[in-house]
């Protein structure tokens, strides 16, 4: 009821698969897709690794993750990039985005992940902290919007992102 109240356009649920919180977590992404289909609106499934399962950022896994959310019928899958992230998108049947995971050291780290992710295939990204947190989130953004969207690569994005920087400064 809340979703239909808020006119959201999508919504986002965890699953932590692997961990003792699998069941759990895969029930409640099942239910919520139950109760968004019949309106129209699109659940993304955000295959999230804990600290238990740190070791797990790698694409065996995560492609089995991602495959599991989208047959229960996510219309799209956050997930990390990783190694060999090109076996994750092509072995999921509904778009991936990227996620941001831990805050990065540089901007140029951040461009660098989502140049490759988009070159293997990944339909955009999901980032928080390394934009938000960032001293110039909004340079971060365009830098991002030029890699995504402008072709641009990681090092002339970043001198974008350094222009808008200083400008501000």
């Amino acid at each position: 009821d809340d979703i239909i109240r808020l006119n959201v356009a999508s919504v986002g649920v965890s699953v932590f698969v692997g961990t003792e919180y699998e069941h759990q977590t895969l029930m409640a992404l099942a239910q919520l897709i139950n109760e968004c289909e019949p309106y129209g609106i699109p659940v993304m499934a955000v295959t999230a690794v804990g600290k238990e399962l740190e070791t797990k950022k790698e694409a065996r896994y995560l492609t089995l993750a991602c495959r599991i959310c989208a047959e229960y019928g996510a219309r799209v899958v956050k997930t990390y990039y990783c190694d060999d992230f090109e076996k994750i998108v092509y072995g999921c049947p509904v778009p991936v985005v990227i996620a941001g995971g831990p805050k990065t050291d540089s901007v140029l780290e951040v461009l660098q992940f989502v140049y490759d992710g988009i070159q293997k295939g990944a339909a955009g990204v999901n980032l928080g902290r390394n934009i938000w947190q960032n001293e110039c989130p909004e340079g971060v953004a365009r830098a991002l919007q030029a890699v995504i969207h402008g072709n641009a690569k990681p090092n002339e994005a970043n001198d974008m992102f350094l222009a808008m920087k200083n400008q501000k400064a």
